[in-house]
């Protein structure tokens, strides 16, 4: 029996013990959701000055969730999806590269607690501060360790909720002690003001052991220890017009680490703004999204952030996982609700490398259009 065997099985023996107990039914929920996506990349230029070819994609991601719930406070989540195992930023299979079959493999898989005001989960599970924006971490990447939150009410004009967002999750183990883990850890308090039209989500990462390069090309081992000022305004409510700021810092001296060139030693500093209009909540709703970024090298841990803006990855390294900071761009994002839960979207991005690491700055544009539909 092989591995993708194994996980349809394991993903269609709830729905048999729903079929025999409707108290079970009553805990069960599944999730679903579907993308097919047109992709065109061209003018991208590599650090040698020579251009990459121009390129197009036809691709397509597929997810399938579950949750049940044991008691009031606790419950056990999974989900599995299209997508090869060792590209953690990027789920989606283009068409062709994989006729004979269909990778699969575990997205998310936990344990979620909650009481009262104190919420908690343990396993595989979303990135838990708040972000708006994938450029410091990407949605596709869901870390492994211990969440825990706690959320406070107020009954007045000014302040609506605090919440405070704290974890430590493991990227590779060392097989020693927990302190020789390549791992991080945040601390995150988000306040929502004036009728939640306001939220400022200040937070402190702390990245250890980290090493250079993903999947084994590493040469060496770097700590990040990153400030995050983020905000989120909404403007007008009808149409929804929001805008967003967003700021890193990272606070390491790289002056010592012979290993770092001395020309990136200083780029530990980024921004992003957005401002949008619109929304896609229900059938005929659209949006569009401004999105401008400049984030230096060490700003973020570039293969735990977003692979859409370009196609700058550690390939020649021996890691399919992309290396998206050291750069500034704008994304102009539309789209249209076909339905609830289904919409189109368009998305152009256009970069430029901040610091060339050979002859020539690298760069890049995109577009996609990617139809989604979720159950």
């Amino acid at each position: 029996m092989n591995k993708t065997t194994c996980l349809l099985l394991l993903l269609l023996f709830p729905l048999f013990l729903t079929a025999q107990n409707d108290s079970i039914q009553k805990k069960l929920k599944f999730t679903a959701d579907f993308r097919f996506r047109v992709e065109q990349d061209w003018n991208s230029q590599k650090p040698d000055g020579s251009q990459r070819d121009d390129r197009t994609r036809l691709r397509y991601r597929a997810r399938i969730g579950a949750t049940y719930d044991f008691k009031d406070w606790v419950s056990f989540g999974m989900r599995i999806r299209t997508g090869q195992a060792n590209k953690q930023q990027d789920p989606q299979l283009t068409i062709g590269d994989q006729f004979s079959s269909v990778p699969i493999a575990f997205e998310k898989i936990y344990a979620n607690f909650n009481y009262n005001w104190l919420s908690a989960w343990i396993g595989k599970n979303t990135f838990p501060f708040e972000k708006q924006n994938e450029l410091f971490w990407s949605d596709n990447v869901f870390p492994e360790g211990v969440a825990l939150s706690g959320k406070f009410s107020f009954e007045n004009e000014f302040v609506q909720s605090l919440k405070v967002n704290t974890g430590h999750f493991i990227f590779a183990t060392s097989g020693t002690s927990l302190g020789n883990d390549s791992y991080f850890e945040g601390i995150q308090l988000v306040s929502s003001h004036w009728q939640n039209r306001v939220k400022f989500f200040p937070a402190f990462y702390y990245f250890k052991n980290m090493p250079d390069i993903p999947d084994g090309g590493d040469t060496f081992n770097i700590d990040y220890s990153v400030v995050h000022l983020g905000t989120n305004v909404v403007l007008l409510k009808n149409p929804k017009v929001t805008a967003g700021f967003d700021y890193y810092q990272n606070m390491q001296d790289y002056h010592g680490n012979d290993s770092i060139p001395k020309f990136l030693q200083d780029q530990k500093t980024g921004y992003v703004a957005n401002a949008g209009i619109g929304t896609l909540n229900k059938k005929g709703d659209w949006k569009v999204q401004l999105t401008y970024t400049y984030l230096e090298r060490f700003a973020a841990v570039d293969y735990l952030a977003q692979n859409d803006w370009a196609r700058w990855d550690y390939s020649s390294q021996g890691s399919p996982d992309g290396r998206l900071t050291n750069f500034k761009g704008l994304e102009i994002m539309a789209g249209y609700a076909l339905a609830e839960n289904m919409d189109l979207k368009v998305r152009f991005f256009t970069v430029e490398q901040l610091l060339a690491y050979g002859t020539t700055k690298e760069n890049g544009n995109r577009i996609r259009l990617d139809f989604n539909i979720g159950f």
